[in-house]
């Protein structure tokens, strides 16, 4: 009696949660009615899920610029947009005009300045990444600004926080931001040593309440680095022996990220001290010595674009469509996570369509059950469309990057899911620049050699248990 009764109470307070998921907060109908049925299924423990991973801080405008830096930043963005819309931009590359209408996009949506100065390295092992990140630490002369998703407490995590503290020991100034879920397990005792050296930490939502982070659901998943203000660093790196190949579950990690030279590390700059400035609340009387003139002799364009929960507007996701709606020839996605929305299945439906290469990378080895069966189900519905898709066989493949006809690609932190889209901190670089852009491409072809090709027969004739994980997965896809 007294666990009929129970129940009977929970599904009452379910009913007012599941009018608010309904009517007052407004969210996308596949999302609310993936929350009902989570409420109506698990009653109680549904409640407290609810509380914990859907709350709405698009309204919240957590991270705030002063009046002299919003007066700064909307007269460089007016001066750029008149420039773009009087044809008064000057191209390296005069073929690249032809997304001018991408770049206004990202000026006016997300303040991307378009830059054109920039060089690019890219690393796409974890050895030759976090050699060069050491030697950009033990060059520094004048700061680090680092942040990462996840820092570990292994060797490598080690590694890079004891020479941190070296180089605070030395006078350089050391700022290291890290999300506080995902880095949980980082050292406390090296974190120490930064702060007794000077250095300066910070995580971003940090838990109010031990064991209980009621902003579970929002992390900070950006990667960036900057160094001296001259080089800077972004990709899908995290820092932990892992990203080194040294894990047996996933053996090889298979990755993408940048360096960068040129004043695009401007761009990486500042979103980092925005960030830092909110989770540190330290007050800067000037950041003009972190902007110093860069010797760059470069020649690529580069918009730096971040998105995240604090924001209605979804800019990455915004991006990744406009250059799906830009492809003529070639459009190739690798990412660890697929779980797109109509509107990016409709994108790809239709490019594929129009006779467009489309190829979708993603890996063969799961690091979330229910997110890898997802993935699977969402392949098997634009093999109808002609899309090509890949598994990656030689260990775990975490690239998150978009090659568009050689000619444009992108590089960042941003799956392509819902989670990268409206529930995480993010930021991608968004490069203008053939040479560049046709060197991504040939290691997505390159790494096609360590693939299997998912064709329609090998999904049609996939067996029943795998359909029923896969139903079950799509179901919950909207709030995975």
């Amino acid at each position: 009696m007294y666990i009929a009764s129970s129940i009977y109470f929970l599904m009452l307070l379910n009913l007012p949660l599941a009018f608010a998921v309904i009517f007052l907060e407004r969210k996308n109908p596949s999302v609310a009615w993936a929350w009902i049925m989570v409420l109506l299924f698990i009653p109680g423990v549904g409640f407290i899920l609810y509380l914990l991973f859907s709350q709405n801080i698009a309204k919240k405008k957590i991270f705030k610029n002063n009046k002299n830096e919003k007066e700064s930043i909307k007269k460089l963005i007016n001066h750029e947009v008149d420039m773009l819309k009087n044809d008064e931009v000057e191209f390296k590359d005069s073929s690249m005009c032809e997304y001018k209408d991408m770049i206004h996009m990202n000026l006016v949506d997300n303040n991307s300045l378009f830059t054109q100065n920039n060089t690019v390295q890219f690393f796409t092992n974890g050895k030759d990444k976090f050699d060069a990140l050491m030697d950009s630490i033990k060059s520094a002369k004048n700061h680090i600004h680092m942040q990462y998703y996840i820092i570990r407490n292994d060797d490598l995590s080690k590694k890079i926080l004891k020479a941190l503290v070296e180089r605070a020991n030395e006078g350089v100034e050391i700022r290291l931001l890290y999300d506080a879920m995902g880095s949980h397990l980082i050292s406390r005792k090296l974190l120490c040593e930064l702060r007794e050296a000077g250095g300066k930490t910070a995580a971003f939502f940090p838990s109010l309440i031990p064991y209980l982070n009621y902003r579970l659901n929002y992390r900070n998943h950006r990667k960036i680095v900057v160094i001296d203000g001259k080089y800077g660093y972004v990709g899908g790196y995290n820092i932990g022996d892992e990203y080194l190949g040294l894990d047996k579950r996933f053996g090889n990690w298979r990755d993408t990220h940048l360096k960068l030279i040129g004043e695009a590390v401007y761009s990486l700059q500042s979103r980092f001290l925005v960030d830092w400035r909110y989770a540190s609340k330290e007050k800067f009387s000037s950041l003009s010595s972190y902007f110093r003139n860069t010797d760059s002799k470069g020649d690529a364009g580069i918009q730096i674009v971040s998105s995240g929960p604090d924001s209605e507007q979804e800019q990455i996701k915004y991006a990744y469509l406009k250059m799906i709606y830009l492809a003529k020839e070639s459009l190739y996605i690798q990412t660890p996570y697929f779980i797109p929305d109509s509107s990016f299945l409709e994108a790809l439906r239709i490019a594929s369509l129009s006779g467009v290469d489309v190829r979708i990378m993603v890996p063969n080895k799961p690091d979330h059950m229910f997110v890898y069966w997802a993935t699977y189900s969402y392949i098997g519905d634009l093999l109808k469309a002609g899309v090509k898709a890949y598994v990656y066989n030689k260990g775990f493949l975490h690239a998150k990057t978009f090659v568009v006809d050689g000619n444009i690609c992108s590089v960042g932190t941003a799956n392509v899911d819902i989670r990268s889209f409206k529930l995480n901190f993010e930021v991608n670089a968004l490069i203008y620049d053939k040479e560049v852009s046709s060197r991504l491409k040939e290691i997505f072809e390159k790494d096609m050699k360590n693939c299997s090709e998912i064709t329609r027969e090998v999904y049609e004739n996939r067996s029943r248990i795998i359909r029923i994980k896969e139903a079950i997965s799509r179901l919950l896809s909207p709030i995975l």
